[in-house]
């Protein structure tokens, strides 16, 4: 393998898209927006003392993996050579609802999901991907 495309990278950009895919989590899991029905869908009673055992775990596992994604659309920019904010718009739509949430369904099928959970997790897939790849575009 070719290890020259990751010397083109702003790793800084790549970790701070990271940063705010996860910390977009934040935001569309809360109360004010999908966080309630989304407990509601995957069966989690919020009064439940045991509900945050391995949060930490979990957290530290979701933003390697959003690490992961971001060095990979990163990878895109690099090779498009992408530097405008519509061709951001288009790369974070894109790979996430080709990648993204076709993944995410795929594993939904197998499960027996709830269409709902479905909408909720590959909408927060999508605008994660978007803001991801606003920062790796413009930050060039």
């Amino acid at each position: 393998m070719n290890s020259s495309i990751f010397s083109g990278f702003n790793w800084l950009a790549v970790l701070a898209s990271a940063a705010a895919y996860f910390m977009l989590g934040a935001v569309w899991y809360s109360k004010s927006f999908f966080g309630s029905k989304w407990a509601e869908l995957v069966g989690l009673s919020m009064k439940n003392p045991d509900k945050n055992k391995g949060t930490a775990k979990m957290m530290a596992g979701t933003f390697l993996l959003m690490i992961i994604a971001c060095i990979g659309i990163a990878m895109l920019v690099y090779r498009l050579d992408l530097f405008v904010l519509s061709s951001a718009l288009k790369l974070g739509l894109t790979t996430g609802i080709c990648f993204a949430s076709t993944a995410v369904a795929i594993s939904f099928i197998y499960e027996s999901r709830p269409t709902g959970l479905y909408f909720i997790d590959c909408g927060y897939h999508v605008a994660g991907h978007i803001i991801a790849a606003i920062i790796l575009v413009m930050w060039r």
